[in-house]
């Protein structure tokens, strides 16, 4: 009796192992929130949202295509802003002081071209795209029983120098969705500081699974809430919306 029980400990344990695996989890996550057929299919996605600052809410749209095209349109006091622009080869923001379009630096751009792989998601075909990733092990958030899983994308150079680019997220031990998503902020005011971004209330979208609500902050620090109204996807846009237009 002593030695079956020993070979069901084992066997239970085994078992309970693989299912913690990083590339389960991941599997699991993409059936979930739809399935890795559908996600490969989808072509772009436009999210509606809405952001509270001094108690108003300013309405944004946010554009990412499969192209690598991408923007986000604020809407303020009747005038309709441009940030985070990128139409393919050029990325530009607006002055919010003179209102005209300015490119960005040439290490801003590359540091963001790094990031073009990622649509729709991080972790579709992950290891085609060279990424890495790694089960940390279990942690709690806020109450929820989590799997740490460590995401090393392709390094990014800074100021001529090669870092390393990686990012950690909590997946929901249950439902196997992330909630919170972790990594260092290599350039601006903040560098060097820990970049937080919370995810809640999955709705699902023609198939697919998004979270209709965002927090975005750093560790320690306050958390600016984004509540998403709309998702569209695979949305019809003009290219020209993209295009960067210097003034003469």
């Amino acid at each position: 009796m002593r030695t079956l029980s020993l070979l069901l400990a084992l066997a239970f344990t085994v078992s309970f192992s693989h299912a913690q695996t990083a590339e389960e989890i991941i599997n699991k996550y993409l059936t979930a929130t739809g399935g890795v057929e559908k996600w490969q299919k989808l072509e772009g996605v436009k999210m509606s949202a809405k952001v509270n600052q001094g108690g108003m809410d300013i309405p944004l749209d946010i554009f990412n295509l499969k192209d690598g095209r991408q923007m986000t349109v604020v809407t303020f006091q009747g005038k309709t802003i441009k940030q985070g622009v990128y139409d393919g080869t050029t990325l530009w923001n607006t002055n919010f002081m003179t209102m005209k379009a300015e490119k960005s630096d040439a290490e801003s751009t590359e540091i963001f071209k790094t990031g073009l792989a990622d649509f729709p998601d991080p972790f579709l075909n992950y290891s085609a795209k060279g990424y890495k990733v790694e089960l940390i092990g279990k942690e709690t958030v806020e109450g929820t029983e989590t799997f740490k899983i460590k995401l090393t994308k392709k390094p990014l150079v800074i100021e001529g120098k090669t870092e390393e680019n990686v990012s950690f997220y909590f997946f929901d031990a249950e439902e196997f969705i992330p909630i919170l998503v972790e990594s260092e902020i290599k350039i601006g005011p903040a560098k060097g500081q820990i970049s937080q971004i919370t995810m809640s209330d999955y709705q699902e979208v023609n198939g697919l699974f998004f979270p209709f609500s965002l927090g975005q902050g750093v560790k320690g620090g306050g958390s600016q809430p984004i509540t998403l109204t709309k998702i569209e996807l695979n949305p019809q846009v003009d290219p020209k919306e993209f295009v960067f237009t210097e003034e003469k």
